[in-house]
């Protein structure tokens, strides 16, 4: 059963990741000869100030 970790930034809406679970669902499915049904994604959302880019806070930078 092939698992897929994805951490993202806080603000995407339920839409986009709902998107982004469908893609890489199937991304995996295909690469790996899968069953879509055997494929899970887990989304870890990750406030802004709590993931660093060149020493500064992505809230930080504006990001």
């Amino acid at each position: 059963m092939p698992i897929a970790q994805l951490y993202i930034m806080e603000g995407r809406s339920d839409a986009q990741k709902e998107r982004l679970i469908e893609s890489v669902t199937e991304s995996i499915a295909t690469s790996l000869d899968a069953p879509i049904e055997a494929v899970r994604v887990i989304i870890t959302e990750m406030p802004k100030q709590h993931f660093g880019i060149a020493g500064k806070s992505a809230k930080a930078l504006g990001r």
